[in-house]
């Protein structure tokens, strides 16, 4: 028999899933090599992905489903490797937002880290609402750097969402930005090591737990397997997908030319450039350069911008 369903969960070589928005999640596994048209990612099956599948009888641990095949996504969230190996790793599919979830300190956000996310974000049409959590701290220690941040931000279009996953500050907020009932959607949360993600999560849904189902970690991590991305369904309706820790973020293969478009404060303004196409560096009659000066673009997001210029083999594969 064949079905259709959703991955919920990825552990190397082994999957569950769901057919969303019923939540029933089933192990399975790949069926020879799966191979999406046009990829070179390390995972061709993602969490997110609707797919096809095989069984004979109710798939089990002992007995798998089968994938067989993989729908066309209407988007994902994919980052490039950021050593040598030319490789690229798909994040997450068939998404309704992404919130990056980023701290000021403890760890040290790192602009331009974040400033490649939100571009991926955009390049593949993914909403993108940033989760400034730990604020607990930063309000009392670090007022002037959390007013800064809101300024480069919300000035480039971005929603920031004010959070502590220990006081509980700002997730009444956060539920609602998700969403609520069955329309809530497929929500990822991610960002660096130490941010605070999966405290966010537990807070936003206390009935929340490390395992999915009654199906154990340790039969779906595989012998080689380092991370998991899971995606969890909100006692409120709809579902978010927890992702590991980044350390690097890797751009999609962009041209030079092309990268200006996916920052959206430049994109409103380079229409006024004297010369097209315009590399916003050196060239007289830019209005993007003249709207820097002016402060009406930041120029932290200006420099992330000239970084990307500039990209060379530890971030561009």
């Amino acid at each position: 028999m064949t079905g259709k369903a959703t991955v919920v969960k990825n552990a190397g070589s082994h999957f569950l899933l769901s057919r969303l928005p019923e939540w029933a999640p089933f192990p399975a596994v790949l069926k020879g090599k799966i191979r999406l048209s046009g990829s070179d990612s390390t995972n061709p099956v993602a969490v997110g992905d609707h797919v096809e599948y095989e069984w004979s009888g109710e798939p089990s641990l002992t007995h798998p489903a089968s994938i067989v095949g993989v729908e066309d996504r209407k988007n994902h969230l994919i980052r490039k490797s950021t050593n040598l190996s030319r490789q690229s790793h798909v994040i997450a599919a068939n998404l309704d937002r992404a919130f990056i979830v980023v701290t000021l300190y403890f760890p040290e956000i790192k602009l331009p880290f974040l400033d490649r996310i939100l571009l991926t974000c955009e390049v593949y049409g993914i909403p993108a609402t940033i989760v400034l959590n730990k604020v607990d701290i930063f309000k009392k220690e670090f007022p002037d750097e959390l007013a800064d941040f809101h300024r480069i931000y919300e000035s480039a279009g971005y929603p920031v969402i004010e959070t502590s996953a220990l006081t509980g500050e700002g997730i009444d907020t956060l539920r609602s930005a998700i969403g609520k009932g069955t329309d809530g959607g497929v929500c990822l949360f991610t960002g660096e090591s130490g941010v605070g993600k999966s405290s966010i999560i537990k807070a936003l849904d206390p009935s929340l737990c490390p395992k999915v189902g009654d199906i154990s970690l340790a039969h779906l991590q595989g012998k080689h397997t380092t991370s998991l991305y899971e995606m969890y369904p909100l006692s409120g309706g709809g579902f978010i997908i927890d992702s590991p820790g980044l350390r690097g973020f890797g751009l999609v293969d962009l041209k030079k030319e092309e990268i200006g478009l996916y920052f959206p404060e430049m994109l409103a303004a380079m229409k006024d450039c004297r010369f097209t196409p315009c590399t916003h560096t050196h060239e007289p009659g830019c209005a993007v350069k003249a709207a820097v000066e002016e402060g009406r673009i930041s120029r932290e997001r200006y420099n992330s911008y000239l970084g990307m210029l500039e990209e060379d083999k530890k971030f561009r594969a």
